[in-house]
């Protein structure tokens, strides 16, 4: 038996396949991209764009072999409004549907495939369930969501998906738009939040990701979706206050009526001069906290890492590379 990685040098591909290369499988990530990664060393690596039907449908996939999908487009770089359909979807969508067809043609039958929290769009429920209502707010999440409905489909003819929605996954090498957050805090400029900041805000681990989806394969690939988020996430006021202080920087934190500072995001969105994605802004100052709570029950799966850290830890990751310096500790410690 292989595993098959697709999206396996991206960013919670690489985490997986040096998981399961340390644990003495055999690995063949399948991605367009080739880093300088050491579990290359074991692990074979194959050239494939999964936009190309023909070069997935080629992968060596095994009737038993254990399939990954983690290739995707994601909400960075920022997308104007006319772009996001045709950035979003060729991979998102149509990638993953070209897996399923080579896994079907090659009679592989378990895959384990990422998609979003961003499926559910505003909260009505909260903490938002795994049966919470899906009503994604732009093509991102739409996108991820009809890989869901593909899924459904596949599993009525006989294949095991499991699907993770995660929060937004932090880590070594990953910033995004943490950017321009860490910007204004080196800056000591002022850090205006949407809306009063009392709401909380989860992320995930790129390492409890990882985790999770090496715990699905091992749990026998059920039928389920999953929410990955971390536990017990403190308001915005607190998670940002605790980086500023960390980073000495004179930055504050400047409340904000979320309304107004919607709507002005919305004009500049309209006039094709995004600031954030409208799937970002619409719901920050909404309580959108995910029960994690069926990853326990079902995997053993508990995320380990604290958003106050894994945030630090990503500014500090981001000083070492503006200073040349190695960013040595550039993940955080595991929750206690």
């Amino acid at each position: 038996m292989k595993h098959i990685v697709f999206g396996g040098d991206g960013f919670v591909g690489r985490h997986l396949s040096e998981k399961l290369v340390d644990q003495g499988e055999e690995v063949v990530v399948v991605d367009i991209a080739k880093s300088n990664l050491p579990h290359y060393a074991k692990a074979r690596h194959l050239h494939v764009d999964v936009t190309d039907a023909a070069a997935v449908a080629a992968v060596p996939i095994a009737p038993d072999d254990m399939v990954y999908n983690l290739s995707a487009k994601m909400l960075s770089p920022i997308q104007t409004r006319a772009k996001r359909h045709d950035f979003f979807f060729p991979v998102n969508y149509h990638g993953t549907e070209n897996i399923i067809h080579a896994m079907d043609k090659a009679g592989a039958n378990r895959l384990v495939h990422f998609t979003t929290d961003m499926i559910y769009g505003h909260t009505v429920f909260c903490p938002m369930t795994e049966d919470h209502p899906v009503s994604p707010l732009g093509e991102y999440g739409l996108s991820k969501l009809k890989t869901e409905e593909l899924a459904a489909e596949w599993r009525a003819k006989g294949m095991s998906i499991s699907l993770f929605r995660p929060r937004l996954i932090i880590g070594p090498g990953r910033l995004g738009i943490l950017v321009k957050l860490f910007k204004l805090i080196d800056a000591n400029l002022p850090v205006p939040m949407i809306g009063s900041g009392k709401n909380p805000y989860q992320f995930i681990s790129v390492f409890d990701c990882a985790e999770a989806a090496y715990l699905a394969w091992k749990g026998g690939v059920p039928n389920e979706a999953f929410n990955l988020g971390s536990l017990n996430p403190p308001p915005v006021r607190k998670l940002l206050g605790d980086l500023i202080k960390d980073a000495g920087s004179k930055s504050f934190l400047v409340p904000t009526p979320g309304w107004a500072v919607k709507r002005t995001l919305d004009f500049l969105d309209l006039l094709n001069m995004p600031i954030m994605d409208p799937e970002q802004y619409l719901i920050a100052d909404e309580e959108c906290v995910l029960d994690v709570s069926k990853g326990e029950r079902i995997l053993g799966w508990v995320p380990r890492f604290r958003d106050e850290d894994m945030l630090i830890a990503a500014y500090r990751e981001y000083r070492a590379k503006i200073d040349g310096r190695p960013a040595t500790a550039a993940h955080a410690a595991p929750a206690e």
